[in-house]
């Protein structure tokens, strides 16, 4: 049988560089115009340098810039063109907007979109299931100790949050966004697009009113855990059948109170 020579001889990271698509990076260059205030270290150069750095386990840039320094004469393989030094990446971090980042992590879900989900089932209704939820990285948690409201514990919440938006059917996610650890989760639903008739999961920390009337109007249906103190009022209820896990207590339709522009206006 004929085996493909395209991998052949290549590292791991060659192999793993090589599924990125040069003219789907160089149009996402071209469009947000990332290479230009820079002659040398350029995009693609950039994200290379950050791809070896997550993959390496690397804990600082000096790390990175001396780990790659060994590869002198093997770059050809990973397609890096400069590597660079320690001044370099921290400049190209300070200075290049991380949009570009982003959007080719968008060009590359959308572009292998068809094989992310080839080895699992592919039922139509978990197509259309979106979770998101969060996490907090404390890595900075000594230094930013003093950020954020006064808690009752004492303890103030220092580090960066992490929201993450990801598809039922696929194991990537669909969106990151970072934030200070006191950032409320609901803030991450303003950068989230949600499809007509998919259907939203989320905990209690993301409960926000005024979002549950849009999801409502744009035909979004979502599923969370509504607070204790919430405020509503019942509308109807309905039976639950037997073969309903036990964890189901209620079935019930209610209205709740949203107040947008001064105006009070009903959700059910």
């Amino acid at each position: 049988m004929d085996k493909s020579t395209h991998f052949f001889g290549q590292s791991v990271l060659g192999q793993l560089i090589a599924l990125i698509p040069d003219n789907l990076v160089g149009e996402v260059v071209k469009s947000t115009q990332s290479d230009r205030y820079y002659k040398r270290f350029k995009t693609k150069d950039h994200l290379i340098s950050m791809l070896f750095c997550a993959w390496s386990n690397c804990s600082s840039l000096r790390e990175v810039a001396g780990a790659m320094l060994g590869l002198s004469g093997k770059t050809k393989h990973f397609q890096l063109n400069n590597i660079p030094h320690r001044s370099t990446l921290s400049d190209a971090n300070r200075k290049r907007d991380e949009v570009v980042f982003g959007k080719i992590y968008q060009k590359l879900l959308s572009h292998y979109k068809p094989v992310l989900s080839d080895s699992r089932p592919n039922y139509e209704w978990m197509n259309r299931i979106d979770i998101f939820d969060s996490t907090t990285i404390s890595l900075f948690k000594d230094i930013l100790q003093c950020v954020g409201r006064n808690p009752s514990s004492g303890k103030r919440k220092g580090g960066i949050k992490v929201h993450t938006l990801m598809n039922m059917q696929q194991e990537v996610p669909r969106l990151v966004w970072f934030s200070p650890a006191t950032t409320n989760d609901h803030e991450f639903l303003k950068h989230v697009s949600l499809h007509k008739n998919h259907i939203a999961v989320f905990d209690k920390g993301y409960n926000d009113y005024n979002m549950f009337a849009k999801l409502c109007k744009d035909g979004v249906f979502f599923v969370t855990r509504i607070k204790d103190n919430a405020t509503y009022i019942p509308l109807s209820e309905a039976d639950i059948p037997d073969v309903t896990d036990t964890g189901v207590i209620k079935d019930e339709t209610i209205e709740l109170d949203v107040k947008e522009n001064n105006v009070i206006i009903h959700c059910s």
